[in-house]
């Protein structure tokens, strides 16, 4: 573990394997952290915190500038660190490392923004004056499907903000965050200003979570860790951003162009595995265009390839053997409510996949929201398909959901577009497009999707508190 700008815990200690998905074989051990871990580290933070915070903004900026150079210069390093933990293709493990640097230098770029305001009072001799702080100490607590990016995207913004931060990545991508901290040391970050721990959720993450040390919470993941969360975090009124699940609709009405539509639709599905909140999780189709939609969806679906991420095959493994059963689980529990099979796809055990967690794409039609597979969240490459007679009818089917994180929409009808932002309960909407955030924008969900969100000058001015003081002369 990396805590207050030093190397420790190693010898002597219980492990955690950390395992390649697509060859099960074990690739590095990490320390199986304890709840003296995490007060270490607290304590490392909070006592980096008031030197940090009293340095110019830009200063702080420039530290993380000079971390996202250090990644860029070691992106070949850690793109193969990403797939070798997690599985993802690695052309797709690049593109992370990319958006891990522009998370860290657009973060940096904020360093002149934070702003506060002087608003008039109704005393002649006084001024209100509003300004922005630090929280402190700043827990970040991510999922394993981007283990680099989702930590950069946090660290970044903590940092310029003033606070400090430490880190606990899932027990099973735990690699990227720890070369992460040794990016920051070659950075000159000052110890205690960025920590890594090490360890499981439920032992180390509340421990960070359940002490008055940590004044903000940020966490990307299930919805389930997330109520867990914000259940500890209570107990000291703690200031909680949660980015959890999501179970997008995707909406292809009959004046779609359907080429975009099929193209979109295949890469929101199956990117890296299908293992994104945003992903297309409920595909609502006109019925006039359902059949020409669902043929060339099928057959895209069909031809991608599924093998050696290293290669960049299309799709590589789930990230675990017990989420790649999770899946196949859901699947069956879907067709036996009445899914029909349209792609069979499923697990592959055999030959070249008799090692690794392999799931080839499979695609269902249902009959109404009700089916398992149009309700939850599969988080695989498992598309769901139902046919819907009018834009009225996809939208309300569309909202039938707990979750609001993301919902896409193909149409060329202009009114519709324009209502699509009244009538869509979520947070993030695609139209005419498929997936992916610009760090400019506010990536945030609605209900059980989370509270907060992350990006841009909103996302930037989550990580700093507001105080107001009455500057009276009279």
């Amino acid at each position: 573990m990396f805590i207050g700008g030093q190397w420790t815990g190693a010898e002597n200690r219980s492990t955690i394997d950390v395992e390649n998905p697509a060859t099960e074989k074990i690739i590095a051990s990490v320390v199986d952290g304890t709840k003296e871990d995490a007060e270490t580290a607290l304590r490392a933070a909070q006592e980096a915190f008031p030197a940090w915070a009293a340095l110019p903004p830009v200063e702080r900026g420039r530290a993380v500038a000079s971390l996202a150079d250090a990644v860029e210069s070691n992106a070949v390093h850690l793109a193969r660190l990403v797939t070798l933990e997690q599985g993802k293709p690695l052309n797709h493990a690049f593109e992370e490392i990319s958006a891990s640097v522009t998370f860290l230098r657009y973060a940096a770029e904020n360093a002149r923004r934070i702003e506060g305001d002087i608003v008039t009072s109704d005393s002649p001799s006084e001024e209100i004056h509003i300004r922005r702080h630090p929280y402190g100490v700043v827990v970040g607590l991510t999922a394993w499907n981007y283990p680099s990016a989702l930590a950069a995207r946090k660290l970044g913004p903590a940092l310029v903000a003033g606070n400090t931060f430490i880190l606990l990545s899932h027990e099973a991508t735990p690699l990227s965050g720890l070369a992460l901290a040794a990016l920051s040391q070659q950075a000159g970050l000052p110890g205690g200003v960025f920590n890594v721990v090490t360890g499981r959720g439920p032992v180390v993450g509340d421990a960070l979570v359940r002490s008055p040390v940590s004044g903000l919470i940020t966490m990307t993941g299930s919805t389930r860790a997330g109520r867990a969360i914000y259940r500890t975090g209570a107990e000291h009124i703690k200031v909680v951003r949660l980015e959890l699940g999501g179970k997008a609709p995707f909406i292809v009405m009959e004046d779609a162009d359907i080429d975009a539509a099929v193209t979109a639709a295949v890469a929101a599905r199956y990117t890296n595995c299908g293992q994104i909140c945003t992903c297309n999780e409920r595909m609502y189709l006109h019925r006039s265009i359902a059949d020409q939609f669902l043929a060339r969806f099928v057959e895209a679906s069909r031809v991608l390839t599924v093998g050696d991420p290293l290669k960049n095959a299309d799709l590589g493994p789930k990230v675990s053997r017990v989420e790649r059963d999770k899946v196949a689980q859901m699947v069956g529990q879907s067709v036996e409510s009445g899914a029909e099979v349209l792609l069979e796809g499923g697990v592959l055990e055999d030959g070249n996949y008799s090692k690794g967690h392999w799931y080839a794409p499979t695609v269902l039609e249902v009959k109404d929201n009700s089916n398992p597979a149009a309700r939850e969240e599969v988080f695989g490459p498992v598309a769901v398909a139902m046919r819907v007679d009018g834009f009225e009818e996809a939208i309300a089917l569309a909202n039938d959901t707990e979750f609001g994180l993301s919902a896409y929409l193909f149409t060329n009808n202009y009114k519709r577009l324009a209502q699509a932002p009244y009538l869509l309960k979520f947070g993030e909407l695609y139209l005419n497009r498929s997936n992916g955030e610009a760090v400019q924008g506010f990536h945030t969900g609605w209900g059980m999707s989370g509270l907060g969100g992350e990006d841009g000058r909103y996302g930037f001015d989550n990580y700093l508190r507001k105080q107001t003081a009455y500057l009276n002369w009279g």
